[in-house]
């Protein structure tokens, strides 16, 4: 919609002081007309922006100017603080703090305080916030990083350039050009250690990471399960209420797909006796490997 899109670039205009038409074009998928006469609709509606020429011109907003509050609607206005709590919840700076006062003047506008709260720092806050901070700085500077990385494959050193900061899945990561492996790759930061910036680096064109369900979670294996009813609001939190069936016994039949074999075993264990896996017929074996395995470690220490 297009006033979605004009807050869009509201905000990304007061985020970074000054951007050009085909950034915006880019980042709205839209034309640079469509750009254009967005920038001339909010000028018309009294936002004082401003247009310069040459390498390093853009569209800004003149210093010194706060949003009134009859540019949004309350509903809309509130949106957009959500959406700046939730980035000053992981934020050693305030930052975002002072944004919000930027575009609210005057507490009568917030009447009756925030109606959604966004906590993004997640259990790691006072590990997250300085690594946030130090790729932020690192992103707008165009400075390398290095890092050394504990993955499941094992522990690496990484040099990348990084490009943008990314929260999905419930975690933060940073998607940046990755030194060792000449790739783009993405990189979780709570597995990040010893954190430093370093050379700065000519920026290059960045395709966006591939977030799709078919690329991350390719659906590989079919996994049928037999689960114990107590356990029916963690099958709904994870998977939704299709993906099981209440049997006559009360059991849940659980039918979905997995992208992997040792997620599908973990995942079973996971449940202690509380679950039966069906299919794949060959993990069952693995399963009661594991069992078996960990009867014996504690069994011997009786």
């Amino acid at each position: 919609m297009k006033i979605d899109r004009m807050i869009g670039i509201l905000s990304i205009l007061l985020q970074k002081g000054k951007v050009t038409a085909p950034y915006l074009a880019e980042r709205f998928e839209v034309s640079r007309r469509t750009i254009n006469r967005d920038i001339e609709a909010l000028c018309m509606a009294g936002i004082p922006l401003q247009t310069s020429q040459g390498p390093k011109g853009g569209i800004s907003i003149m210093d010194g100017y706060r949003i009134p509050y009859t540019s949004l609607t309350s509903l809309e206005m509130q949106a957009i603080l959500a959406g700046l709590r939730s980035l000053d919840s992981v934020s050693g700076t305030g930052r975002y703090t002072q944004l919000m006062e930027k575009l609210s003047p005057g507490a009568s506008f917030l009447a009756g305080g925030p109606n959604i709260l966004i906590d993004l720092s997640s259990w790691y806050k006072e590990s997250l916030s300085p690594k946030i901070e130090l790729i932020h700085q690192a992103i707008e500077k165009s400075r390398k990083i290095s890092f050394t990385y504990y993955a499941p494959k094992g522990e690496s050193f990484r040099t990348i350039e990084p490009y943008i900061l990314v929260f999905q899945w419930a975690s933060w990561y940073v998607w940046g050009w990755c030194s060792s492996r000449q790739d783009f790759r993405l990189f979780k930061l709570n597995r990040i250690a010893d954190l430093k910036t370093g050379e700065a680096f000519e920026k290059r064109q960045v395709p966006l990471p591939d977030f799709s369900l078919e690329r991350v979670f390719p659906s590989s294996y079919f996994v049928k399960a037999l689960i114990q009813p107590k356990y029916k609001w963690r099958l709904i939190e994870e998977y939704g209420p299709d993906s099981f069936t209440e049997q006559p016994d009360g059991n849940l039949l659980f039918e979905f797909y997995f992208p992997d074999q040792k997620g599908i075993v973990r995942w079973i264990i996971s449940f202690g006796g509380g679950a039966e896996l069906l299919e794949p017929a060959e993990l069952r074996q693995q399963i009661a490997d594991f069992a078996e395995t960990i009867y014996k470690r504690y069994q011997n220490r009786k």
